[in-house]
């Protein structure tokens, strides 16, 4: 029998975490053929993300497949930025989900799943990939049981430790862990405090529902990369730096993690892409490495779909890399810096920690800039030479096809019959800010705009992609 498998698609998504899922997702939304390969055969039990920040609410309504979420999830109109005392206020933020949204990965995982099997992708579980080939016009994959399967593209959403990305032969530059906390997963019998920091550690509290909590944090007396962390080092640790255990038992989660930081050097190389965790690791603070991955998703999926169905303009998938490393670079450098605070045991670590801590409680715009930084909210795309509306996000569109949608102040007839024939939306919009017409990605963003309406049908052959069936 041989080992090559019958099974075909254009492309095939590496991981089935939420990430992957997404971007498999908007793949198939766009009418391609996509499998997704999960080594694991069933979902982890134990969230690592615990919320959604508000651009990654507003990819979500996007599509419309936000309600489920708002319905069920919690949201907290403020966060925390390096378990400061002070928080960041996300309550006047430019969203319209002004709020860091409660809601565990497991859950979110499992609607995305379902987003994703509802559009047609195929989901094989108990898969791990162990090698990668690729040339010109093809990738393929070896499989733990010896087969391979062949795509026109590999997307790795497989982690830190992506074997994509190895197997690709992309670097991942970046620093190795000196700092480590601890997260577990516990039933307590007391309330507890929201979030505590000495010179013993830091401790941050989130409630799980039924008496349930996510203890996370820094034990300074732990440091070790193979310390052991058990149920009574949690104890330990949270009387030190809370002063209580709460009553804390039946622990069904436990671990340790280092803050060692990482951005892939390219997240393109030939007909290989990465995503996620694969292409940026980091010390879990501030809760951003799943939104930042399904941010990464959404910009992908729409330009490897264009690029897929030959559609897409020379360059246009190239620019993932160049538009989302910098957010990888961006991230890297806030997690290190809020890790410092996190771990301010020195009397100059301590005064830093209060330097900012203060700074966020007296200076507005210091700390809606903080703010915007978590929320993503200042990701921006902008071009040189080009309109300055270009590159921002319309976060209170929906785009629910995935396609362009061109936007006016009034009617366009030749525009907009133009638009048609290239598989764009049109719209009226007469409150249209800051320009007169304006194309809108597939992501949210702004694609193209101008202040003069007699420029569009020009504007629209130049970006030299069509979604037309």
């Amino acid at each position: 029998m041989s080992n090559q498998s019958n099974e075909t698609a254009q492309v095939i998504v590496v991981g089935a975490g939420p990430v992957g899922l997404w971007v498999a997702a908007e793949l198939a939304l766009a009418g391609v053929s996509t499998l997704v390969l999960e080594r694991a055969v069933e979902r982890s039990p134990h969230s690592k993300a615990m919320g959604m920040h508000p651009r990654t609410v507003e990819v979500l309504a996007l599509r419309g497949a936000e309600k489920r979420f708002l319905a069920d999830g919690f949201p907290r109109p403020n966060w925390h930025f390096g378990m400061l005392e002070n928080r960041l206020d996300f309550s006047g933020l430019d969203t319209p989900y002004p709020f860091m949204l409660a809601f565990p990965q497991t859950r979110t995982e499992e609607l995305f799943e379902q987003r994703a099997l509802d559009l047609g992708v195929r989901i094989h579980r108990g898969h791990a990939v162990t090698g990668l080939a690729q040339d010109a016009s093809a990738v393929t994959l070896t499989l733990d049981d010896s087969r391979t399967l062949t795509a026109s593209y590999v997307v790795g959403a497989d982690g830190a430790g992506s074997t994509v990305r190895k197997a690709a032969g992309i670097a991942f530059p970046g620093s190795d862990a000196t700092t480590f906390g601890y997260v577990g997963e516990v039933s307590l019998t007391e309330q507890p405090v929201l979030s505590a920091q000495t010179d013993d550690g830091a401790l941050i509290t989130v409630p799980l529902g039924g008496g349930r909590y996510r203890l996370a944090g820094m034990d300074a007396h732990r440091q070790g990369p193979d310390d052991p962390f058990t149920l009574e080092d949690l104890r330990a640790t949270t009387r030190l730096v809370a002063g209580s255990d709460f009553g804390m038992h039946d622990p069904t989660w436990l671990s340790r993690f280092g803050n060692t930081t990482r951005v892939a050097a390219e997240y393109r190389r030939g007909r290989v892409l990465l995503a996620g965790d694969a292409a940026h690791m980091h010390f879990p603070a501030g809760g951003v490495g799943l939104n930042v991955g399904v941010q990464d998703a959404m910009n992908l999926g729409w330009k490897l779909a264009a690029e897929v169905h030959g559609r897409a303009a020379p360059g246009l998938l190239d620019s993932y890399h160049a538009e989302r490393h910098p957010v990888g670079l961006a991230l890297a450098q806030h997690t290190l810096a809020q890790t410092a605070l996190i771990s301010a045991t020195t009397p100059e670590q301590r005064a830093l920690r209060t330097l900012v801590n203060d700074l966020i409680g007296t200076v507005p715009a210091f700390a809606t800039a903080l703010a915007d930084k978590l929320a993503a909210l200042d990701v921006a795309y902008p071009a040189a030479d080009a309109h300055p509306l270009v590159g921002r996000r319309m976060p209170l569109l929906a785009l629910l096809a995935g396609r362009p949608l061109l936007l006016a102040r009034t009617t366009l007839p030749e525009a907009f019959a133009l638009a048609a024939e290239l598989g764009f939306e049109t719209a009226v919009d007469p409150d249209l800010p800051d320009a007169r017409a304006a194309v809108v990605r597939p992501d949210g963003h702004v694609w193209w705009a101008t202040d003069d309406t007699s420029e569009v049908p020009a504007g629209l052959t130049g970006l030299g992609t069509t979604f037309a069936d």
